[in-house]
């Protein structure tokens, strides 16, 4: 009789060798995983050594995260254990990507103290493919910069301009890139970097605005720096100096006109932000030493008999 041939196990038997429940080892024969090699008289399933070693492959690949279907395709010959495994990396660094986007979203929830309305367009931010996050930075663009009269090479990198999240971000990225979105999506702030934009950058056939020699140069800020952190006040003799030292006869009115507008666009801050989306290092936000020099020009201006009070 097919039970009483030497080295056949029950089920039982093969569920006390392997360690595995006898209800685990039925379902998988069920299902094709383990079939069992013979029938008992009595119709009971039996297995052999060859069983024992397909049982531990079958719990090694089901450990590893694969449905019963692709262990049967591997079993049975259809598929390879390599192309199964690589199709099941994907699949895992897929939801690792999302697990991260999650915590990053739950992080910055947390940190917001975000109500649910706020919670769900932070998860759809930052849940956009590339290409919809590339539409939005294209549509900021279009608002900012559109029909700004520029040189060509300043155009080509404009035009190159890309604000790319990676494929696999850090929390701090997602987080940066969330208010991103939501900053240049917001029409004031494109009205304003416009406005901006259109006072500090260079155009071809025309003198440098006074403001380019601000935004465009980091020495000033490295020098307002290092007046305003020696205790000097922005209404004072040294601030005057360095005014003098750094913009000579300078239209001061225009100016101002020009940092104000770029304080208020909080372009220091958008800045920050493009680097931190890119992982890339920024100088640190500099809107304190501006505002310090705008409040040194403003007092310049109001000292000045022919100075305007105001450069706004």
């Amino acid at each position: 009789m097919e039970d009483e041939r030497p080295g056949l196990l029950t089920i039982g038997l093969l569920a006390h060798r392997t360690g595995l429940p006898v209800r685990t080892l039925r379902f998988w024969s069920d299902e094709g995983a383990v079939p069992p090699v013979a029938r008992s008289a009595a119709g009971y399933r039996l297995y052999d050594a060859g069983s024992v070693a397909r049982v531990e492959l079958v719990r090694t690949l089901r450990e590893l995260g694969l449905g019963l279907d692709d262990v049967c395709r591997v079993l049975s010959g259809r598929t390879t254990v390599a192309e199964v495994a690589a199709a099941h990396v994907a699949a895992l660094d897929a939801q690792i990507r999302s697990l991260r986007l999650s915590r990053a979203v739950l992080s910055t929830v947390a940190k917001r103290d975000s109500n649910p309305e706020e919670t769900a367009l932070m998860n759809r931010l930052a849940r956009l493919s590339a290409t919809e996050r590339k539409q939005i930075v294209e549509e900021f663009k279009e608002d900012v910069f559109g029909g700004l009269e520029v040189g060509p090479h300043l155009r080509a990198r404009i035009g190159a301009l890309s604000i790319e999240l990676p494929d696999d971000p850090a929390p701090e990225q997602v987080d940066a890139w969330i208010e991103l979105a939501e900053l240049v999506r917001e029409p004031g702030f494109r009205h304003r970097m416009r406005t901006w934009l259109e006072l500090s950058t260079p155009s071809p056939g025309r003198s440098r605005p006074p403001g380019a020699s601000i935004w465009w140069a980091r020495q000033v800020v490295r020098t307002v720096a290092e007046v305003s952190g020696r205790g000097a006040a922005p209404e004072g003799p040294e601030a005057a100096r360095m005014l003098s030292e750094l913009f000579g006869d300078t239209d001061r009115a225009a100016l101002l006109r020009c940092l104000d507008a770029g304080i208020e666009a909080g372009a220091e801050h958008y800045r920050g932000l493009v680097a931190r989306v890119r992982g890339q290092y920024a100088s640190p936000d500099a809107t304190e030493e501006l505002e310090w020099l705008a409040r040194a020009l403003r007092a310049a201006g109001q000292a000045s008999p022919a100075g305007p009070a105001s450069g706004r």
